[in-house]
């Protein structure tokens, strides 16, 4: 496929909400700098870099962004980058982020936001966004603890306008029940990939049966997370990139894609190459050996 046709459109597309979106996207982590994201010590990246990146995406189709005020590094932030490349953004333009965690200015994690400061975590967004209100907010969610006083105050700006749809992050299905009874969700995001968190795929199917998207993140990068991949592709992905012509990673966002028409692909990257590569793969159809031999694989993992 040359760069002239490459176009996330040929991912197929799904509505968050009412909002339609392409099911390969864009994920900003990776782009306030290189090498590993989110610690207090990151290099940051060439801005004029991250922008064309940026620009880049939505001329290949890319209209779903995910984002979150703690995507930063020193001298760069993911959001304040996004309003800088894409703004006056455009009216397909569907830009996601995230709230509950927080990092103070030099990087260091604070703890999870309480429902009061969710409000300034929200604020915040619309500032650095340069928005008067986000299409999409998930919650994110560490332990198993009731989620009902934080979604329910997400709810209330939801009410006020601040925010369109909502969504949840590194959630159960518990979760999931307890918020739905609150309010609407349109997304799910949790780790998910090939052989990680094989235990989620009843959860991903169920998302899917309730018309919900299932986002996963480190589809790519596994266990190395926020480091990247960390550790050798399997002979099983190997053959099918070999068989393609394409990367391994490839090969894992197109897995992602076929495990539901509401799956969504939010792959990262700071590189222009890789950019044009991840939005190819939503292009990439596996055939039925192909994904019995990956879905064998994954049921291996952790």
């Amino acid at each position: 496929m040359t760069s002239a046709t490459i176009n996330a459109a040929a991912s197929g597309t799904w509505k968050l909400g009412d909002l339609a979106v392409h099911r390969i996207g864009f994920g900003a982590m990776r782009l306030p700098q290189t090498g590993e994201a989110l610690v207090p010590d990151a290099v940051p990246r060439d801005r004029d870099q991250a922008i064309r990146v940026l620009r880049r995406a939505v001329e290949l189709g890319v209209n779903h962004i995910d984002t979150a005020a703690f995507y930063f590094s020193p001298l760069r932030s993911a959001n304040e980058l996004i309003n800088r490349a894409l703004a006056p953004y455009p009216d397909d333009l569907v830009v996601t982020t995230k709230v509950g965690p927080g990092r103070d200015p030099s990087g260091q994690w604070l703890p999870h936001a309480t429902p009061e400061q969710l409000r300034w975590q929200v604020e915040e967004n619309l500032r650095q966004l340069g928005r008067d209100h986000l299409d999409v907010v998930n919650l994110r969610v560490v332990g198993d603890d009731s989620i009902a006083e934080r979604f329910g105050a997400l709810a209330e700006l939801r009410d006020a306008g601040l925010i369109r749809h909502l969504g949840i992050s590194n959630i159960t299905p518990a979760h999931l029940a307890e918020a739905q009874a609150i309010a609407p969700v349109v997304c799910v995001q949790n780790m998910y990939g090939i052989g990680v968190r094989p235990d989620q795929d009843a959860f991903v199917r169920d998302c899917g049966e309730q018309g919900i998207a299932f986002v996963p993140f480190y589809a790519i990068a596994g266990s190395g997370r926020q480091a990247g991949v960390s550790d050798g592709d399997a002979p099983e992905i190997l053959a099918v990139a070999r068989a393609h012509g394409v990367s391994p990673a490839q090969v894992r966002i197109a897995w992602t894609l076929h495990r539901g028409p509401h799956v969504l692909a939010i792959p990262g990257t700071g590189d222009p190459d890789h950019l044009a590569s991840n939005v190819a793969a939503g292009a990439l159809r596996l055939s039925e050996d192909e994904l019995a031999a990956l879905d064998s694989l994954h049921r291996q993992g952790d």
